[in-house]
């Protein structure tokens, strides 16, 4: 296979192809949300929650790692996790409503460390950090239960307080790093350096 490079990292890697699907496929979830088929809808969805859990596990398992691959990997997961919140919104609303309080003070804090990023560095905040990734695989799991078996209130009030907590340790980080890195592991890791 051809090696191409970026910046002097080789983006033509597996991690990347999947992260690579997930913006390819986000036109056609938006669309199947959009025009309420919600079974095709689920399906592309649960594809791309699985693959989201893939990627990076299959980039750090085998080195693969690469600073564009965690840009993508961000942009993937944006775009993929927008989609599940609008399936929220189209499919799941009548449920979530009265609980939805906590969900905007979820998106509210995930939005912040997206402006923090972009107001200190001028781009995608792609630290993986142990926290986040941790409360990403447990949103998907979130979501997979939602659309496929129904909503349980106590979960939505788990993932999204362990979303909180993830965010806010993100924001933190962002105000004591010189500039965004891959391979951050948290709060704790930084400090002991």
């Amino acid at each position: 296979m051809k090696q191409i490079t970026v910046k002097g990292e080789n983006i033509i890697n597996v991690p990347n192809f999947i992260s690579l699907y997930r913006l390819l496929v986000f036109p056609v979830i938006l669309f199947m949300a959009l025009t309420g088929r919600e079974s095709g809808f689920v399906i592309l969805l649960c594809i791309s929650l699985v693959s989201d859990v893939l990627d990076g596990n299959i980039a750090r398992l085998f080195k693969l790692q690469t600073n564009f691959g965690a840009a993508l990997d961000n942009l993937a997961d944006i775009c993929t996790y927008a989609m599940a919140i609008l399936g929220l919104f189209v499919f799941k609303w009548a449920e979530i409503e009265p609980h939805s309080w906590i969900l905007f003070l979820f998106l509210g804090i995930f939005i912040l460390s997206y402006v923090v990023s972009f107001a200190r560095f001028g781009k995608i905040p792609g630290l993986h950090l142990y926290s986040a990734v941790s409360a990403g695989y447990a949103q998907s799991i979130f979501f997979f239960v939602l659309f496929v078996f129904g909503f349980y209130p106590w979960m939505l009030y788990v993932v999204a307080t362990w979303g909180i907590i993830a965010y806010i340790e993100k924001i933190i980080i962002l105000f004591k790093l010189d500039d965004i890195r891959i391979g951050v592991k948290g709060l704790y890791w930084l400090l002991k350096k």
